[in-house]
Order: structure tokens, then sequence, then C-alpha cells
């Protein structure tokens, strides 16, 4: 499998000539995120993970999705598939496990919206904006957000203990806090003995 990271916090996952895709949002602007894709993956409703807009002009692209995405999208009809916590999904040759219910906290005084996160072929998992615990040889870890500190990101980790960890979610930093991001992701991985690296915009790895 290839997995190519887009933007802010989505990626495209390739194996052989299929292609399906997790949160092209606001802030994936490159058009090939979505080329030849036949699915589209979203864990929830913020605007970085999820451009509704941008669906709608893909007339004949299935989305998989929580449910408060899904009623932002009831227009599509059919198009959209609703999917939770424990559902086995087929999809674009994949086999998809959905894991996960709520956002990670992001304030005291609003509840978390819905949020998925994507077993893809019990080997790479996408959790969205959300901490879950899953066994996994490969995380798709969120590198820095709002709701998020440094030692949350090293527990994160060292919960899931995955042999490779790609950092995404990093389309607010500056060049500082990547330097600072990078030096965290050297730091796990040789104290695990793992391979923990941030994905670049178009930056591809092999699993």
């Amino acid at each position: 499998m290839r997995i190519t990271k887009y933007g802010h916090a989505c990626v495209r996952l390739e194996k052989g000539s299929r292609a399906l895709v997790i949160d092209p949002g606001l802030m994936t602007p490159e058009p090939e995120a979505l080329e030849r894709a036949e699915a589209v993956l979203i864990t929830h409703e913020h605007f970085d993970h999820f451009d509704a807009d941008r669906l709608r002009e893909h007339p004949d692209l299935p989305v998989y999705t929580c449910p408060g995405v899904a009623r932002q999208l009831a227009d599509l009809g059919e198009r959209v598939r609703v999917v939770e916590n424990g559902d086995v999904l087929d999809v674009a040759g994949f086999r998809v496990r959905v894991v996960g219910e709520k956002h990670h906290v992001s304030h005291p005084d609003v509840p978390p919206v819905d949020n998925v996160g994507f077993l893809v072929d019990g080997e790479v998992f996408h959790p969205g904006d959300a901490l879950t615990v899953v066994e996994a040889p490969t995380l798709l870890a969120p590198g820095q957000a709002p709701w998020m500190t440094v030692p949350d990101l090293i527990r994160y980790l060292r919960a899931v203990r995955p042999r490779r960890a790609y950092a995404i979610h990093d389309g607010l930093l500056n060049q500082w806090g990547l330097k600072v991001l990078d030096g965290v992701l050297d730091s796990e991985g040789e104290r695990l003995g793992a391979e923990f690296r941030r994905l670049p915009v178009g930056g591809s790895a092999e699993v």
C-alpha cells in the first residue's frame, strides 16, 4: 500500500490501480488528491477535514462518514453512507474497519462532534481528530492541533506503539513548529525502536 499525504490531514491510499482518499478538507488544495479515487472517507465535520462543495463536484464518488457529516450531505442521497464504530466495509478493494465515535475534547463548553477513525487493511489507521488507541502497524498521527499538546502526542504514540508513525495534521505549524514536531518524532521513534517521521505535502510511504 502506498500512502501519500496532501494538504493538512488528507491521505491518499493506493493499492495497485485502486485508490481511496481520507479527509480532503478545505486545507487540501491539491486537485490530484482525488484523481481516479474510487471512494472518500471523512472522519468528521471540521473544515480542515471536510469540504462539502468539493465532494459535490465529484458526483460519482461515494462518501463514507460519521452521522454529523452525513447530515450536511443529505442532498447527495445514497452516495453517502453513514458508518459507526465497529462497522467493517469493503471499499475500493480495501477492507476498512471503523473505530471511534467522538472528536477529542477541544472546548470546555462545546460537546465533541462525531469522529470516526478508519483502520485500512488492518495496517494503516487514520484517527481523525481523536487519540483512539487501536492495534495498528502504521499510525497516521495528528502532529499538531489546538486540542493537543506534545505530551498528548507522546502518550498516544506510546499507547499505540506502532511499527511506523507518519505525522499528518500539521498545516497550522510554521517552520519552527515543524522543527519541534520532527524532533519529538525522532526522539520517540528512537526510544521505541520504530520509524516515526512527518509526511510532508506530496510525500509518500510504502507499507
